[in-house]
């Protein structure tokens, strides 16, 4: 009779386990279920049947339940469930033929220290050298990193 518990109790750890990995991503009460029905499955069969049968339980847990783990995964269902998109893309992309450093611009709202500008009919955002500046007033583009533009204020000289 204990060792019909003994494989319950394996088979409900699996089954939580997977539930950890597929429903409840994170450490929760599923997955710690699952390891603690491991767990005294083990001591079950080492205290009901001795070493020997304890032994091989324990390397039926190891071996077994990460098996179907990967297996769930690598199969059709598991598939479904890990993203695959890919995205190109840049956040705040520069057209480097419409905005190039020296151009002049008005800004759209307060640079604190960021904010929006409109250069060559382009709203972009950009970076103040670290001073405020207030809405419409005009700036100048003086430095363009990647996706990033840094402006300073045209009285600021």
């Amino acid at each position: 009779m204990n060792i019909i518990i003994i494989l319950f109790l394996i088979i409900l750890g699996i089954v939580l386990l997977m539930i950890e990995f597929t429903i409840l991503p994170g450490i929760t009460i599923a997955g710690l279920g699952g390891l603690l029905l491991f767990a005294y499955s083990t001591y079950l069969a080492f205290s009901s049947y001795g070493n020997t049968i304890g032994f091989l339980i324990l390397a039926f847990i190891l071996i077994v339940a990460p098996t179907i783990i990967v297996l769930l995964f690598k199969g059709k269902s598991g598939k479904k469930m890990v993203l695959k998109a890919v995205l190109h893309g840049v956040a705040n992309e520069i057209n480097h033929e419409k905005v190039n450093i020296g151009d002049i611009g008005v800004t759209i709202g307060r640079l604190a220290p960021m904010g929006k500008i409109k250069v060559n009919n382009e709203v972009v955002e950009v970076r103040s050298t670290g001073t405020f500046v207030n809405p419409g007033e005009k700036v100048r583009i003086i430095q363009i990193e990647k996706s990033q533009i840094t402006v300073e204020p045209l009285n600021f000289e």
